[in-house]
């Protein structure tokens, strides 16, 4: 069903899914690889609701490679997918996952994040610069830490700062960690930003998330689709770009592609050795 119209606004079908993963496979790959997926699946397209599918069950060919881990929500044993090769991405594009959500942490040290993510999301009153704002805040923040940090966009509506950590904390300090880079970034930009989760209780402001820190919670890869209205990608962006006019609209599948040839994979050391998070604390005063 190549032809099957995924983005009906655009008329973009899987074929051209398809093509772009098949494409970008070479510099995807290593933000899936031994790392446990969450499958969201919009078989039909961008239209249709969709759904969550962790378990990859006994219909999945046995050339794909699974994980077992017990849920924590329910005690059972799920098999997860691991995406570590061109033929597995396509396989589950196939099924209509249009993005792919990997763990923090490989299945190797599943209890050690390879890196902390500062997710920060808008309400649908916010602008997209307050968006950049925000993200400038929290490079201010983790440049006073003396961090090194990478961003990108979410390819929905929001972005995401990773700070590498290279496996070497647990998730609670991981977290702990989040929480003090977003207080800070919140007491900067007080009147347009929040720590509170719930949306009744925290208004018109962008959400500074840092609960996305913990085993099984998952966020879009680098270079992944979004099932946005129309094609988007979750695009590295350099700090430099991070400025007023700058939008998740702006890198689609149709153009990623050619912007990683021109800058190279410019996220890549997002996978590497890591901050020191008591140095970083101390550098805050902590």
């Amino acid at each position: 069903h190549l032809s099957k119209v995924f983005w009906p606004k655009n008329k973009v079908t899987k074929r051209a899914l398809l093509e772009y993963y098949h494409a970008m496979a070479p510099v995807i790959l290593p933000y899936l690889s031994n790392r446990p997926l969450s499958l969201k699946r919009n078989p039909d397209g961008i239209e249709t609701k969709g759904f969550f599918q962790k378990d990859a069950g006994k219909n999945f060919p046995s050339w794909i490679k699974t994980v077992p881990f017990e849920a924590a929500s329910t005690g059972k044993q799920v098999h997860y997918t691991l995406c570590n090769d061109k033929a597995t991405l396509l396989y589950l594009a196939n099924l209509g996952c249009i993005e792919m959500n990997p763990w923090n942490s490989t299945y190797k040290k599943p209890g050690k994040p390879t890196y902390l993510i500062i997710d920060i999301d808008p309400s649908e009153k916010n602008t997209f610069d307050q968006v950049v704002e925000t993200v400038q805040a929290t490079a201010q923040v983790l440049d006073k830490a003396g961090a090194t940090f990478y961003c990108k966009t979410s390819g929905a509506s929001g972005m995401h700062v990773y700070v590498p950590l290279g496996g070497k904390y647990p998730y609670e300090t991981a977290r702990d960690f989040g929480k003090i880079i977003a207080t800070e970034v919140q007491q900067l930009l007080p009147a347009t930003t929040s720590l509170e989760r719930s949306l009744a209780k925290r208004g018109n402001k962008i959400y500074i998330d840092f609960l996305q820190n913990s085993q099984g919670q998952t966020v879009a890869s680098a270079y992944s689709v979004r099932p946005s209205i129309q094609p988007q990608v979750s695009a590295p962006v350099l700090i430099k770009e991070v400025k007023k006019g700058l939008h998740p609209a702006q890198f689609t599948i149709f153009n990623m592609a050619e912007r990683v040839a021109a800058l190279g994979d410019i996220f890549y050391m997002a996978l590497g050795k890591g901050n020191n998070i008591l140095q970083c604390l101390k550098h805050l005063g902590h």
